[in-house]
């Protein structure tokens, strides 16, 4: 009897250990789809630089040092793999061609020209779906963090090397206030 009792705890044990292993890995590709999701829209921002860098060039040349940074920005962000690194890069970089954009201001001509007009709508268009991208992906983080933090989860994450996924930050973590402590 006590052996059937034992069987049956290990055959328990080991249905929820499938459970559970099988949520993590429906969560970690949660994960991965969105960040392939983001991966799409700064593809989209990383192929229009250019095309604005050559837009900006046309008409304010003596803006050198703004095409520069901005190009070489692009270029270290399209070779960088890690999200947190990758995630100050694009900060960067959009700042950088936020800086391009506001030249229409002193170059009356840019601001008329129809390629300028264009790549600034489709520049608008990527970065509203890297907003939405970038919320679920960190939703899906979140979710996966969430479940290989909980106890007893953490067991079959800790045994299977499921572990914990990067938050893709849009702002600087430096110039943010200090998080809300919550206590008990």
């Amino acid at each position: 009897m006590a052996t059937l009792i034992g069987g049956l705890l290990l055959a328990a044990l080991l249905v929820w250990a499938v459970i559970v292993f099988n949520r993590l890995m429906r969560l970690r590709n949660q994960v991965r789809t969105a960040w392939a999701d983001i991966d799409v829209q700064l593809v989209r921002r990383h192929d229009l630089v250019p095309q604005l860098v050559s837009a900006v060039q046309a008409y304010a040349a003596h803006e050198r040092a703004t095409l520069d940074a901005v190009t070489a920005l692009r270029a270290r962000a399209m070779a960088t793999a890690d999200a947190a690194t990758l995630s100050d890069l694009e900060q960067s970089l959009g700042a950088g061609i936020q800086r391009l954009i506001a030249l229409q201001e002193a170059y009356p001509v840019l601001a008329a020209s129809d390629n300028f007009a264009q790549l600034q709508a489709d520049l608008v268009e990527v970065e509203t779906q890297l907003q939405y991208a970038r919320r679920f992906y960190n939703g899906a983080v979140r979710d996966l963090n969430d479940a290989v933090q909980r106890v007893p989860d953490t067991l079959v994450a800790r045994l299977t090397g499921v572990g914990q996924a990067v938050y893709f930050q849009a702002v600087d973590d430096s110039r943010r206030p200090a998080a809300v402590e919550l206590t008990r």
